[in-house]
């Protein structure tokens, strides 16, 4: 049974192939005005508004897969880009972290030589909290007694002064910005040698005041000013001199001299410190060296 369906299937395909061939031969073997070339046109006249029909019919759903399509691949080449972009910004980030540390480095070493700093041990911290505070401004890092911190340690940075140790614990310490309300350190100008008191300015955040100045007209803006270190054995100063304090940027004069304001910007950015130095205790073998 099964094979005669076979056979009759394989007899028909033969008869519609020989059909196919005889229409083909006599086709392309008759004149443009032949009755098949007629029966043709026929068949396009009858069947070409069926299918532009059938085609605006059809192009809505077509249009919908073809965005459903398309959406599908913005969105997996939205997802790559996206991935790439992301470890493209963690690279940076890392260059940039890399390039913050290595100018760090060599902008300490410029500074430790310029004031001689090398009889000092500093232990490098990294900040973790920072006073919100608008009076008091102060900074918690990541080292503490157990790193051999102390109280009124001087904290620095390559670009210069930062504070002091104010308090400490095993394994973190406070430091007091120079420019907490409370801070206070004598100074110098690194050029005309006028002698002088570091202070805030209340209510300036990040204006540092040059007051007690002798002779305040010695002082011109730009001058540099620099830590005064210990200026009497009575009252030992725990900075070291030559310490960058920061920059005069301005002086008001006033009707005399004590009048004059002498205005500070610091050398270090307080706002973006991240990385200090604590200057512990000299070493005592480290001192007499440097002597």
């Amino acid at each position: 049974m099964y094979d005669k369906a076979v056979r009759r299937r394989r007899a028909v395909l033969a008869v519609l192939v020989a059909c196919c061939l005889v229409l083909l031969t006599a086709y392309f073997g008759e004149s443009s005005n032949g009755g098949l070339h007629g029966v043709q046109s026929g068949a396009m006249e009858v069947l070409t508004p069926i299918q532009e029909g059938a085609n605006k019919a059809l192009k809505p759903a077509r249009d919908l897969f073809g965005w459903f399509g398309d959406t599908l691949d913005a969105k997996s080449q939205r997802d790559e880009l996206k991935a790439e972009r992301d470890a493209l910004r963690q690279q940076v980030a890392q260059l940039d972290m890399r390039g913050r540390q290595l100018y760090g480095e060599r902008a300490w070493r410029d500074a430790a030589s310029a004031a001689n700093l090398n009889a000092y041990d500093p232990v490098e911290a990294h900040l973790f909290a920072r006073s919100a505070s608008t009076f008091s401004s102060r900074i918690e890092i990541d080292k503490g007694s157990s790193d051999g911190l102390e109280v009124d340690d001087p904290v620095v940075n390559g670009e210069g002064l930062v504070g002091k140790v104010l308090r400490v614990s095993r394994s973190s310490s406070v430091v007091m910005l120079l420019t907490d309300q409370d801070f206070g350190v004598s100074a110098l100008d690194a050029k005309s040698a006028e002698p002088g008191s570091i202070e805030s300015t209340p209510g300036s955040p990040g204006d540092l005041m040059l007051n007690l100045v002798p002779n305040a007209k010695a002082v011109r803006r730009g001058d540099s000013i620099v830590t005064a270190g210990t200026m009497s054995d009575r009252y030992p100063s725990p900075f070291p001199k030559g310490i960058l304090i920061g920059v005069v940027n301005r002086v008001d004069i006033g009707e005399g001299e004590l009048d004059r304001r002498i205005h500070v910007r610091p050398a270090a950015d307080l706002r973006r410190v991240d990385t200090v130095r604590v200057l512990t205790k000299p070493n005592a073998e480290l001192t007499a060296s440097a002597k």
